[in-house]
């Protein structure tokens, strides 16, 4: 099984990081059918997702984001762009949020902008589904 760990930096205080999760929250479960749970937390939260093939958990503070997410073994085959589309995914998110100017990895790389994944060289989005993964 592969692993997944992503922490973002932001500056937007812990309501509007927990605004900006429940939003990422609500893409995953109409796009690919996750489910998904939020545990409010008086100084963190948490958002734990599920769907077929992956599981992980999204902790929100005031200062970042940090994901931890573990891939089977059919999605683990696409770890890299996975885990690139999830950087987007958050990105954009953030991007998108009141005040913020960038956002930015604690290794301090840009923000990874691109499209979201494709499969191979067909043009396909990989979309993981209930009736498919």
């Amino acid at each position: 099984m592969a692993t997944i760990h992503i922490v973002r930096l932001h500056t937007q205080g812990l309501a509007q990081a927990r605004k900006i999760a429940l939003a990422w929250a609500q893409e995953l479960e109409t796009e690919y059918g996750m489910d998904c749970h939020h545990h409010k937390g008086r100084a963190k939260d948490a958002l734990q997702f599920k769907g077929r093939g992956v599981s992980g958990t999204l902790h929100i503070t005031p200062k970042q984001f940090e994901l931890d997410a573990t891939l089977g073994l059919f999605l683990g085959v696409f770890k890299g762009k996975i885990e690139a589309a999830i950087v987007h995914k958050l990105d954009a998110h953030l991007a998108l949020a009141p005040g913020q100017v960038n956002a930015r990895s604690v290794r301090g790389h840009a923000p990874l902008h691109i499209n979201f994944f494709r499969y191979g060289g067909t043009g396909e989005n990989i979309r993981c589904q209930r009736s498919t993964c």
